[in-house]
């Protein structure tokens, strides 16, 4: 792997982490080092950074809340 490619990976510890994971990877880059768009796209994925994962998150985060909520009410009324 060439060594700017090998610096840039381990200057973002996603990327580093997902390589660890993923050793298919070095092959890759060792032989295409301009596939590291793709490989930054599939960490993304695999940390689930992408928007869809991220709403999803939030959306699972709200309805938790209302549940929380939701059950306070029914304890403060009952007591």
């Amino acid at each position: 792997m060439r060594t700017e490619v090998y610096n840039y990976v381990r200057s973002q510890p996603d990327l580093h982490r997902f390589l660890r994971y993923n050793p298919m990877w070095y092959r890759k880059l060792s032989r295409n080092p301009f596939s590291l768009k793709e490989m930054e796209k599939e960490a993304k994925i695999f940390h689930g950074k992408t928007f869809p994962q991220r709403m999803d998150r939030l959306q699972n985060s709200m309805n938790m809340a209302v549940m929380m909520l939701e059950m306070m009410k029914q304890f403060n009324n009952k007591g």
